[in-house]
């Protein structure tokens, strides 16, 4: 009968004659989990433009090229944060794993927001969350559905948890709605006289006079502690679902899904979520800081670049993985990517964003002019509409991607 197995493996001697700490069994070594990390995939051939990012920022070369290596060298750095964050959370519980999960879930999101928030770039602070979201529920969701329907003609999934995701999904779109009414009611009683420019830098430099923007400075701030709310709120309701008592664990149901690989030791994991969220922020910086000229240079519309280009760094290999698990018919996962990334932005990125600016005053507020409001509106209305019978076809990936790229255009001649 075989012994059973201890705790710790001993101290072994290397292949060059030096003694290797020891690690808990089953639980890679340093060396292995950093082999792991940053070899784990052929994603990451795109990190030579990280250090070439830095290279182009130190000697100040052509915007172009500024813009170009910091937006390919953010792609697998982005993939990297999810990888370090699903690692360390195989080894927490059920409830730290999925706080963990609704942090870092779109942490270059955060990151870039946070950077440009600091210049001053409210306009790219706001048109890059909306694009986040576009490209989540149009783009990367009509992908999944078209591949998806390519190679079988109806996939079905869960469509309680798919409404209820766009219920959420509608209750943020109409905190948006909500500024941008006020305002134009407030406008059409005529109180835009002696209107002052306010928040110049904003998507369409709104004149505003200062109790208006006091008035709707005040929505947005409490609009924000209230969708924070109700996202602390959604995690909760997913983590402990109603119905299911805390007293008894679920019953172990038979699956053919293999259990996720453990590629990296807590401690690595942790200290490669900490590197790559410091280098990440570097890049961001470097990115936003060329946007300006890049845009003036090239003459390329910076809405273009908030609502497309920025949202396809931010969520490259987070899009890959959802069309691929449509592919492999899991569409509970790809949905899950899709609405629940566009939900986590709506709820918690976006008013976390509104909080910060409040408190470094950066005045940032959820007004979004009228083409915004109508374009995320009108998205979403779509996707629920799609969404309703729990089942997706290939017509239906076309019109989402129709949609999109109907509004792609529209923004680069906005």
């Amino acid at each position: 009968m075989p012994s059973k197995p201890q705790e710790t493996s001993p101290l072994l001697p290397s292949p060059n004659g030096d003694v290797v700490a020891h690690v808990p069994a089953g639980e890679p070594s340093w060396l292995q989990s950093w082999r792991y990390f940053i070899f784990g995939s052929r994603f990451n051939i795109l990190l030579i433009f990280v250090p070439l990012c830095l290279i182009a920022e130190h000697l100040e070369l052509d915007a172009g090229k500024r813009f170009w290596f910091s937006f390919f060298g953010i792609m697998p750095l982005a993939m990297m944060l999810g990888v370090a964050t699903d690692q360390l959370s195989l080894k927490l519980g059920d409830i730290l794993a999925g706080l963990l999960n609704a942090s870092f879930g779109n942490a270059v999101e955060i990151i870039v927001g946070v950077v440009a928030l600091m210049r001053g770039e409210l306009a790219i602070v706001q048109t890059s969350m909306l694009g986040s979201v576009l490209s989540n529920i149009l783009l990367v969701l009509g992908c999944s559905f078209l591949v998806a329907g390519v190679k079988r003609p109806v996939s079905k999934f869960e469509a309680v948890s798919a409404q209820t995701s766009s219920s959420m999904m509608t209750l943020a779109c109409i905190t948006l709605v909500i500024p941008a009414a006020y305002y134009h009611l407030h406008l059409s009683k005529g109180s835009g006289h002696q209107a002052v420019t306010w928040l110049s830098t904003s998507l369409a430099a709104p004149l505003m006079d200062p109790a208006t923007a006091q008035a709707i400075n005040f929505i947005s701030l409490g609009t924000a502690v209230l969708l924070l709310f109700v996202y602390v709120a959604y995690i909760i309701f997913l983590l402990f679902p109603p119905g299911e008592s805390a007293s008894s664990p679920p019953e172990e149901s038979e699956s053919d899904e293999e259990p996720e690989e453990v590629g990296m030791s807590t401690t690595a994991a942790a200290q490669g979520l900490l590197v790559t969220t410091i280098v990440t922020a570097i890049c961001a910086e470097v990115l936003v800081g060329s946007i300006e000229e890049f845009a003036v240079t090239y003459n390329v519309p910076r809405n273009f670049i908030g609502l497309i280009l920025l949202p396809i760094v931010a969520n490259a290999a987070e899009h890959l993985t959802a069309v691929w698990m449509a592919a492999e018919d899991r569409m509970e996962l790809t949905l899950t990517i899709c609405v629940g990334s566009s939900i986590q932005i709506m709820t918690f990125v976006v008013p976390l964003l509104v909080v910060i600016g409040w408190i470094t005053d950066h005045t940032l507020t959820l007004f979004f002019p009228s083409f915004e409001t109508i374009v995320l509106f009108t998205s979403v209305f779509l996707v629920s509409q799609i969404l309703q019978d729990g089942m997706s076809n290939i017509m239906e990936g076309l019109m989402l991607l129709t949609l999109y790229a109907m509004i792609s255009i529209a923004s680069w001649v906005q």
